[in-house]
């Protein structure tokens, strides 16, 4: 798992051999810590963009940083990143997303649900995104279509133009992936998502990851 700068600039050079188009990335400190504060998120994001051309989109996930106000004020100040993603189930995601088009940083809306997707709806916001991502989270396997036929079937009934990334996690990442492709939206693979190659062995590393999803569709 790449952690410091240099493992995730490394790690972008393997995934872009790979075909990946785009990163998302955990900056962290030095101890290895899940950090919001600008030093680590720039440090993070700019030694992607040394390598890459590609976009660098980072987190802001209240796990990081829980006081919502000191999350604000510090992703305020960030320089590095293209986009943040947003989780839209979280205290504050509606003002969070003001925060970041505030300081001029693309929005990525996570939507884990419908009630996620009406709020998107509802806050006035959904058309100023750069993407929805439709997060099939804590959903069981055999559910996973039905959950993203019903967040899909909000976006549609507004006729959102944002563009949309569908994943999964552990056991429905590479159905989602899946599914994701049959629908002709993006999608996206990785580490943070699941540990195993699609026959169940496991992943060395994030560039094996994306080989096999491309591999897998045939892209």
């Amino acid at each position: 798992m790449p952690l410091s700068p240099a493992e995730l600039q490394a790690d972008a050079i393997a995934c872009g051999a790979a075909g990946a188009q785009a990163f998302h990335v955990h900056p962290r400190d030095a101890e290895g810590v899940e950090r919001l504060d600008p030093q680590w998120v720039d440090a993070a994001a700019n030694a992607v963009h040394d390598v890459s051309r590609w976009p660098v989109s980072v987190s802001t996930g209240a796990w990081i940083e829980g006081d919502h106000h000191r999350r604000v004020a510090l992703l305020s100040r960030w320089t590095g990143p293209d986009a943040a993603s947003v989780n839209l189930s979280e205290d504050g995601a509606v003002e969070t997303v003001r925060a970041l088009l505030g300081a001029g940083i693309r929005v990525e809306a996570g939507v884990w649900s419908v009630e996620d997707a009406e709020l998107l709806v509802r806050s006035g916001l959904a058309d100023r995104t750069e993407r929805v991502l439709v997060e099939l989270i804590d959903v069981p396997p055999a559910d996973v279509v039905a959950v993203a036929d019903a967040v899909h079937a909000v976006l549609d009934r507004v006729a959102l133009l944002s563009p949309r990334l569908q994943h999964g996690e552990d056991d429905t990442a590479w159905s989602a992936l899946e599914d994701a492709a049959r629908r002709g939206v993006d999608a996206r693979i990785g580490l943070e998502d699941v540990l195993v190659l699609p026959d169940g062995s496991p992943a060395p590393d994030n560039a094996s990851l994306v080989a096999a999803a491309r591999e897998l569709l045939g892209r």
